[in-house]
Protein backbone atom coordinates (compact mmCIF):
# COMPACT_ATOMS: atom_id res chain seq x y z
CA UNK A 1 0.00 0.00 0.00
CA UNK A 2 1.05 3.43 -0.69
CA UNK A 3 1.39 6.10 1.48
CA UNK A 4 1.91 9.57 1.15
CA UNK A 5 4.26 11.49 3.81
CA UNK A 6 3.52 14.85 4.63
CA UNK A 7 6.53 17.47 6.45
CA UNK A 8 6.17 17.28 10.00
CA UNK A 9 6.19 21.30 10.28
CA UNK A 10 2.63 20.81 7.71
CA UNK A 11 0.87 19.01 10.59
CA UNK A 12 -0.80 21.68 13.23
CA UNK A 13 1.11 20.60 16.48
CA UNK A 14 -1.99 21.70 18.02
CA UNK A 15 -3.67 18.63 17.45
CA UNK A 16 -0.89 15.97 17.42
CA UNK A 17 0.77 14.38 20.48
CA UNK A 18 3.84 11.86 20.88
CA UNK A 19 2.57 8.59 21.41
CA UNK A 20 4.72 5.51 23.89
CA UNK A 21 3.91 3.24 20.28
CA UNK A 22 7.00 2.36 18.40
CA UNK A 23 7.85 0.31 15.57
CA UNK A 24 10.11 -1.10 13.46
CA UNK A 25 10.46 -1.86 9.62
CA UNK A 26 13.33 -3.36 7.96
CA UNK A 27 14.15 -1.00 5.38
CA UNK A 28 12.44 2.33 6.94
CA UNK A 29 13.92 2.39 10.80
CA UNK A 30 12.52 2.89 13.73
CA UNK A 31 9.23 4.82 13.57
CA UNK A 32 7.48 7.14 16.10
CA UNK A 33 3.56 7.51 16.64
CA UNK A 34 1.76 10.52 17.22
CA UNK A 35 -1.95 10.65 18.77
CA UNK A 36 -4.64 12.76 16.85
CA UNK A 37 -6.34 14.82 19.20
CA UNK A 38 -9.35 17.14 17.52
CA UNK A 39 -12.08 18.91 19.34
CA UNK A 40 -12.08 16.63 22.11
CA UNK A 41 -11.89 12.94 19.97
CA UNK A 42 -9.05 11.32 20.20
CA UNK A 43 -7.40 8.71 17.37
CA UNK A 44 -4.72 7.17 19.23
CA UNK A 45 -1.65 6.25 17.36
CA UNK A 46 -3.32 7.42 14.04
CA UNK A 47 0.40 9.10 12.57
CA UNK A 48 3.55 7.89 12.63
CA UNK A 49 7.13 8.94 11.45
CA UNK A 50 10.86 7.98 11.02
CA UNK A 51 12.98 10.33 13.47
CA UNK A 52 16.00 8.78 12.20
CA UNK A 53 15.24 6.48 9.24
CA UNK A 54 17.64 3.95 7.73
CA UNK A 55 19.92 5.51 5.08
CA UNK A 56 17.76 4.16 2.08
CA UNK A 57 14.58 6.09 3.66
CA UNK A 58 15.81 9.35 4.43
CA UNK A 59 13.53 11.18 2.29
CA UNK A 60 10.84 10.36 4.78
CA UNK A 61 12.65 11.74 7.40
CA UNK A 62 10.66 13.47 10.01
CA UNK A 63 7.52 13.27 7.39
CA UNK A 64 4.29 11.99 8.69
CA UNK A 65 2.18 9.40 7.02
CA UNK A 66 -1.47 8.66 8.72
CA UNK A 67 -3.83 5.68 8.67
CA UNK A 68 -7.08 4.78 10.92
CA UNK A 69 -9.40 6.14 9.08
CA UNK A 70 -7.72 9.38 8.57
CA UNK A 71 -8.43 11.53 5.40
CA UNK A 72 -6.78 14.49 3.66
CA UNK A 73 -7.94 17.12 2.46
CA UNK A 74 -7.21 20.40 1.51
Amino acid sequence: MHREYFPRESVDARYVKESDMGSVCPWQGAASYLTLDVEGQQNTDAAWFYPEPKPRAMPIKNRVAFWRGVTIED
